[in-house]
This record gives C-alpha cells, sequence and structure tokens, in this order.
C-alpha cells in the first residue's frame, strides 16, 4: 500500500506544479481601489452633510405645520372683531400675540405667500372657486380663504384662493 500512497503524492504533486501560480496583483489595482475607497468616502461625507442641513432646514416642518393653524385661528379671533370697538384692548392684545407669534415663526423660516390681486400659481396657491369680478384680469385673485405658507423657500400649505374669470 506504500507505493500506491507515494503515486497518489507524486500525481499530486504533478498537478501542483502544473497549475499555473497566480501572480500577485501588481500595485496598480491596490492604487485605483485606494483612490476608489477614497472618492467614495468623499461622496458619502457630502451626502450626510447635505442630508444634515435638510434635516435642520426642514426638520421642525411638521411643527410648523401644526403652527400655522394657531395663526389661522389668531386671525378669525381678529376678524370676528371687525371694527366692533367696545372690545378694543382684547383685539389690540391679540394682535400683539399674532405679531409676536408670527415674528417668531418667520425667525424659524416661515413666510406668508402673497395671494390677493396676484396671478393664480397653482406652485402656491389652490382654486377653490371662479368668480366674474368687473376691473380684473383672467386668474388673477380676488379672494383669500386660508393664508398659503412657505418654509425656507419650500411651499408649506399653498394658499386657497378664488380666482377671476370673466369670460
Amino acid at each position: 500500500m506504500s507505493t500506491d500512497n507515494t503515486e497518489e503524492v507524486e500525481k499530486t504533486e504533478e498537478k501542483v506544479e502544473e497549475t499555473p501560480k497566480k501572480e500577485a496583483p501588481p500595485a496598480e489595482d491596490y492604487k485605483a481601489k485606494y483612490l476608489y475607497a477614497l472618492a467614495e468616502m468623499e461622496n458619502m461625507k457630502k451626502r450626510f452633510e447635505r442630508e444634515k442641513e435638510g434635516l435642520l432646514k426642514f426638520g421642525n416642518e411638521k411643527l410648523l405645520s401644526s403652527l400655522v393653524k394657531v395663526v389661522d385661528d389668531l386671525d378669525r379671533s381678529l376678524d370676528h372683531f371687525g371694527e366692533d370697538m367696545s372690545h378694543g384692548k382684547v383685539k389690540e392684545g391679540i394682535e400683539m400675540v399674532r405679531k409676536h407669534f408670527m415674528d417668531i415663526l418667520e425667525k424659524n423660516g416661515l413666510k406668508v405667500v402673497e395671494s390677493l390681486g396676484k396671478v393664480f400659481d397653482p406652485h402656491f396657491h389652490e382654486a377653490v372657486a371662479h368668480q366674474a369680478k368687473e376691473g380684473t384680469e383672467d386668474g388673477e385673485i380676488i379672494v383669500e380663504y386660508q393664508k398659503g405658507f412657505t418654509l425656507n423657500d419650500r411651499l408649506l400649505r399653498p394658499a386657497k384662493v378664488v380666482i377671476a374669470k370673466n369670460n
């Protein structure tokens, strides 16, 4: 049996000698892989930085969206007083609270979408009705039912408006 084992060992050695030896990859391959990994890391850093900026800029969007409803309530309460002077101090107090509240929201990037007298823009306005009105152009906003808001130049809520249609 030992001769059989010797023959097997010799055959295995011959096969090992016949198989081509793998050459070590040249240094250029390592350099290319290194440069690729380096570029990938730079791209990841830039992407993470953009995501971080987006979170800082728009992370409070949900909160501000909810607070906009408080501004609507303050506006409605002021509209309720109208020109009635009997509650002058209460109305004045609500106006002060609304102004202070809007100042805080504006410092956080919130802006009111100007609508009345402007031309309808579907990117910032939502038309709820058409109405004929003399002295206006077609597509001009004549009534604003609800104010629209942008957060850092991105639409938070469109203004709900009525537009003129004279044809």
